[in-house]
């Protein structure tokens, strides 16, 4: 939670920051009364807020149904009595206002506008601070534009979210920037709902808030171009769409189960217990561990910053899976990741590590790798946009969220050696490979790819 300073007087305002999803939410505070935007699926950040100021919680606003995040809004709803605001477009199936065009919310002595956005989404919705004298003082523009980039337009296409095709998005996209979000006031405060790292968007900036006068100025969508341009340069390297995404936007449009009470029903095993043949385990202890000994065909996928957007990428939103940690505070730790992104219902149980660990993994000779690198068969498992810029000649590229799919095209004539950019995804891609192709010699090549390519990160 990071204070932002406010020049909207008698308002205050607060940003709740989520480093592992790149999730801005916000609270708005104008007297005893709070207006929450875009919030995430815990919600006892809020309601500690709205305790400290001795406030009441009257509104939550949905700027778009998210794909990228579950959020709390119904509960919020539900323990407070606050109302939910959304875009009549959404359609959505819980108690709610709708709040587009024309909708305003008076909030102590502020009001908030709707100002419809599409782009992102065909539902998106952006939200005006006006003060006292009806001045626009802050836009609250959710995944319609970031600092430094606009939403991506990509993310609508399946049916189960609407059948949008991307370049009718993007042309709305177009119009709602140059007609609406430009239009307002240069002095104009912006908090958007991501920040850098989010897969909503592609060129994030790492501040986290920002003006519409900077943003023009500055960010590359909102420059001077044709409508077919924009459509263009915004289609361009767009990254990949993780496998949860349309699952959060259609768990987001019904309204989530309460958070706490989702993590306490997440099934505790004992260490030995028996598993169920052909699910998945999820091992989130660090790689070293992971090598020195685990259960046959367990996925390595450590806890870390990114382990949310990685689990959904790796795992459908059906695919049930069983958590494994090293402790009771890791374990619940993970749980609650994983609740983030809604998948706490595919978890068949958690578990801490069992005593008995058979499998093991080999450690990599790194100066074998640089001097003889012909052999191995290499796979690189960077995103396509990354492996242009290639680490090892005639390398198989095959990124991770593709890996479990495809590992089966990898030749076995020598051994395996996975490597990414920073060690962190290849931990959990040879060890995905070693489940598929069981009897073949697969090395994980961790953060010794550092070496190969200085300036790589994760």
């Amino acid at each position: 939670m990071s204070p932002l300073p406010s020049s909207t007087g008698s308002v205050q305002i607060q940003q709740f920051y989520d480093k592992g999803l790149a999730h801005a939410s916000y609270a708005i505070r104008s007297g005893r009364q709070v207006a929450i935007i875009d919030p995430a699926r815990d919600p006892q950040p809020y309601y500690d807020f709205a305790d400290e100021h001795d406030a009441q919680i009257v509104a939550v606003i949905e700027t778009h149904p998210h794909a990228d995040f579950v959020s709390s809004h119904l509960e919020i709803s539900q323990e407070t009595g606050a109302t939910i605001y959304v875009s009549k477009l959404v359609k959505a199936t819980y108690p709610h206002e709708t709040f587009d065009d024309g909708d305003r919310i008076t909030l102590g002595t502020m009001e908030l506008h709707a100002l419809n956005t599409p782009g992102h989404s065909p539902d998106s919705i952006s939200v005006l601070l006006m003060d006292e004298l009806a001045q626009t003082r802050a836009v609250f523009t959710g995944d319609t534009l970031f600092v430094g980039d606009v939403g991506r337009p990509d993310l609508r296409e399946s049916d189960l979210v609407g059948g949008h095709s991307r370049e009718a998005l993007a042309a709305q996209l177009y119009h709602s920037t140059r007609e609406k979000l430009m239009t307002l006031p240069a002095t104009t405060k912006v908090y958007p709902a991501h920040g850098p790292g989010s897969l909503c968007g592609k060129t994030t900036s790492t501040d986290l808030d920002s003006t519409i006068g900077k943003e023009v100025k500055t960010n590359y969508a909102l420059q001077p171009m044709s409508e077919a341009e924009f459509i263009k340069v915004l289609l361009e390297d767009q990254p990949f769409m993780p496998k949860y995404f349309g699952h959060d936007v259609v768990l987001n449009r019904l309204g989530a189960l309460p958070f706490e009470d989702s993590v306490r029903a997440v099934p505790r095993l004992f260490p030995d217990a028996e598993l169920e043949p052909g699910v998945l385990l999820i091992d989130t202890r660090p790689a070293a561990e992971f090598r020195a000994g685990h259960l046959p065909g367990a996925i390595n996928l450590m806890d870390g910053g990114k382990f949310e957007t990685w689990l959904g990428s790796i795992i459908g939103p059906q695919e049930p899976f069983y958590l494994l940690a090293d402790s009771q505070i890791a374990l619940d730790t993970v749980i609650r990741k994983t609740a983030k992104i809604g998948y706490e219902g595919n978890v068949r149980g958690a578990i801490l590590t069992p005593r008995e660990m058979p499998a093991t993994s080999p450690a990599v000779k790194v100066e074998q790798v640089r001097q003889q690198p012909q052999d191995f068969t290499i796979v690189d498992i960077r995103n396509r946009t990354e492996a242009q810029q290639p680490v090892f000649d005639n390398a198989l590229v095959i990124p991770l969220p593709e890996l479990r799919e495809r590992a089966q095209e990898i030749p076995t004539d020598k051994p395996v050696l996975v490597h990414c950019a920073g060690g962190y995804r290849s931990a959990a891609g040879s060890s995905i490979v070693q489940a598929a192709l069981p009897g073949t010699t697969v090395y994980d090549l961790g953060e010794a790819i550092t070496s190969f390519q200085p300036q790589a990160v994760h």
